[in-house]
């Protein structure tokens, strides 16, 4: 064994021999592995409810079909009847980074009716169990590594002066004992992290490339702890110190600016609840019982001039009438749509920004983009339905319009839902401006560190 090796070994047994270091280690790979599990166990709910919805609507549509399809079928009932799937699966990353997937629904039964009152029907979650967030990978990550960081470093100078050794090791031969001593413990802080999750990326088929990136990502975000705690461990004098002020970082970094940001943003831009859009489409749609029928054609046909000349009928009722009131709910409220979801880009920009200042907040960018499970998967499994039920619309009117009777054989051509792709994307400016912090922090670090050991040699 070469003489590198003999004193990598033996600092390698110093770290562990601490009871506390190999404590922080086997916590961290506890947590990172619970995280993982919880993560995998959550995607797997996921989709046997996916799939439990399935089975019952094909079990529901074929009842509708039964009940309704036929030689003198109407395409009213069968469209006011039939609820058509929609959902979204869970990304292959998403086991790491859940995101939003508990917030918000992955699955939504549609129909004819307007749209705006179905898309926000199930935004009912409780806001107290929304705030503390989900425990998944990426929560590890963010907030209870730099904890485990924070113990196995803040003491790194301090502890050896506290206990008379530090000039002693300065003086021995062989230089690089402060690069030994951080490298080791940021390689083994990434090995506890990072195993759970290259199992569970195995286990769940995730790609090889999204898992690299997200190892990269914490490796980036460990590295700036690590450079910090050299920086504050290498200027104070005792480890009680060093260990005080790097949880006062810890608090101010993770907790108490991204909080402050966060209610910074909501302030500066307000957005309305999903559910007000369906109470304001459901308000237009009541309204349009007490008011003239041609009154509401006129507003749909001006859209739609299409079926002018084909929106005549006998009676008090007809589902032409009746879906073009719905439709015309729909577009009355979509300024008040596009205002709301101009706002929720807004937000996701500003975070953004954040995420370039913050390194916790721009971890977490980097983390949910990848996996596709931040407002930018919701907004995009939304468009998805949009325009599914565009094409539902555009089925149905033919047979409501040019009153043709809805047919058994009419029943298989409803069309169905196809899921999106996922489209997970890197963020590359974010992961930029983490690895310059990081390696800002670092270079710091280990300038303070060289600092500490030209002061003992001299002393």
């Amino acid at each position: 064994m070469s003489a590198s090796m003999s004193i990598l070994t033996a600092e390698l047994r110093l770290l562990l021999r601490s009871g506390r270091n190999l404590l922080a280690l086997i916590l961290l790979l506890l947590l990172s592995s619970a995280a993982v599990w919880a993560g995998i166990a959550e995607i797997q709910n996921q989709r046997a409810t996916i799939e439990r919805v399935a089975a019952e609507q094909a079990r529901d549509l074929a009842a509708v079909e039964k009940a309704n399809a036929g030689p003198e079928g109407e395409a009213g009932y069968n469209a006011y009847y039939a609820f058509m799937l929609t959902q979204d699966p869970p990304p292959p990353l998403s086991f790491a980074a859940i995101g939003q997937r508990d917030l918000q629904p992955y699955v939504l039964r549609v129909r004819v009716l307007g749209l705006q009152a179905q898309l926000y029907d199930s935004e009912t979650y409780n806001p107290e169990l929304a705030l503390p967030g989900v425990f998944d990978w990426a929560f590890v990550l963010i907030y209870l590594m730099p904890l485990v960081i924070i113990a196995l470093g803040h003491d790194l100078v301090t502890g050896e002066r506290e206990t008379g050794r530090l000039r002693l090791l300065l003086s021995l031969p062989g230089g690089g004992l402060w690069r030994r001593r951080v490298g080791l413990r940021y390689a083994a802080v990434l090995i506890a992290l990072g195993l759970p999750l290259v199992v569970g990326g195995l286990v769940m088929a995730a790609p090889a490339t999204g898992i690299t990136i997200m190892l990269l990502t914490a490796a980036l975000y460990a590295a700036f702890w690590f450079g910090l705690n050299m920086l504050i461990g290498g200027r104070l004098r005792t480890s009680s110190t060093a260990a005080a002020v790097m949880i006062g970082c810890w608090i101010v970094l993770t907790l108490i600016l991204p909080t402050l940001a966060n209610a910074a943003i909501a302030r500066g831009v307000p957005v309305a609840k999903g559910i007000d859009l369906t109470l304001a489409q459901r308000e237009i749609v009541h309204s349009g019982w007490d008011i003239p029928k041609e009154q509401t054609f006129e507003r749909f046909l001006a859209g739609h001039p299409e079926w002018r000349g084909k929106e005549e009928f006998e009676g008090r009722f007809h589902w032409k009438w009746y879906y073009a009131m719905h439709q015309v709910g729909d577009e009355a409220v979509a300024e008040h749509v596009a205002a709301y979801r101009a706002s929720l880009a807004k937000r996701e920009d500003m975070t953004r920004s954040l995420g370039f200042v913050l390194p916790g907040v721009g971890t977490m960018n980097v983390l949910h983009r990848l996996a596709d499970t931040d407002i930018a998967g919701q907004l995009a499994y939304q468009d998805s339905i949009a325009a599914f039920h565009q094409r539902l619309r555009q089925f149905y009117y033919p047979y409501l319009f040019n009153d043709r009777p809805f047919t058994r054989a009419d029943f298989s051509q409803i069309p169905r839902y196809a899921p999106r792709d996922h489209a997970g994307t890197l963020e590359a400016g974010a992961l930029l401006a983490l690895a310059i912090i990081a390696l800002l922090a670092l270079a710091v670090g280990m300038v303070q560190l060289n600092r500490v050991s030209g002061r003992s040699r001299n002393a």
